[in-house]
């Protein structure tokens, strides 16, 4: 038997094949699966630098969200500034081609959970009174020149400056459904985050950074121009840049101190 040719499609219908379908495709992976940010200057730095692109798996965040699991102390999250601080700090509000503004997402790593007590003094940081070490990114750091130990930001959980979005506080307790996160840079001016913007909300965060994707190699050595506030110069051999985002073990150690 011959089968009857099928009707041609309609407008509409090529218009969902070929354009709208792939589009909703596209968005359903990147919002409940997974997807690839890029990181965007050196917060973050010496563990991430700017425009490395770092996978993250969105459904981990949907699961936390609905009340299955959590994010762990160490863990470092993609997610948007309050819009408080998005008021105050004019590089926390973006414009896109002057028609709206937008909050951008900010990369960071968690420090505190829902409860914790964070204090921050000398540049050194506790958790719930117990001493965290941050040797993993001070020691660089130190070896640069730049580790901040006397302005506001390195004495204070939460710092005023000269922003006002939060208080000075010398103690600061993470209010339920947030977190307290910090930078990996340590410099004077080398991040804003909890101690300047405040707490993030959990409905505020994207997802986890779990891995770095690109580029595949990278200069195994990096200067810091503390003056400038920039990288100065790559250095060494190329290594590979594929690596797993795990905390460090000073997390590990904290947990083990605090049970929990």
């Amino acid at each position: 038997m011959t089968r009857p040719d099928r009707p041609a499609p309609s407008a509409l219908q090529k218009l969902w094949k070929e354009l709208l379908e792939p589009i909703v495709f596209a968005v359903v992976i990147t919002q409940f699966v997974a997807t690839l940010v890029g990181v965007d200057g050196v917060s973050m730095m010496p563990n991430l630098r700017d425009r490395e692109r770092v996978f993250v798996p969105k459904y981990e965040t949907w699961l936390h969200k609905a009340g299955v699991g959590e994010f762990s102390r160490g863990d470092i999250l993609i997610f948007k500034p309050s819009r408080a601080a998005t008021e105050k700090i004019a590089n926390l509000n973006k414009s896109a081609f002057g028609l709206w503004n937008y909050r951008p997402f900010l990369i960071k790593r968690l420090i505190g959970l829902p409860g914790d007590r964070i204090t921050v003094s000398g540049g050194e940081v506790t958790v719930n009174g117990t001493p965290l070490d941050s040797s993993w990114t001070t020691a660089y750091w130190q070896e640069q020149g730049c580790w901040d130990t006397q302005s506001e930001l390195a004495n204070y959980a939460t710092a005023s400056v000269s922003y006002g979005v939060v208080q000075d506080q010398q103690e600061f307790t993470v209010p339920q459904g947030t977190y307290y996160v910090m930078g990996d840079n340590r410099t004077a001016n080398g991040s804003e985050d909890s101690r300047m913007i405040g707490p993030v909300e959990r409905r505020d965060v994207a997802g986890r950074a779990a891995a770095v994707v690109w580029p595949i190699m990278r200069k195994a050595n990096v200067k810091y121009d503390c003056n400038a506030g920039a990288v100065a110069e790559f250095s060494g051999e190329n290594v590979l840049n594929w690596r797993l985002l795990t905390p460090p073990a000073a997390f590990d150690t904290l947990k083990a101190a605090l049970n929990k």
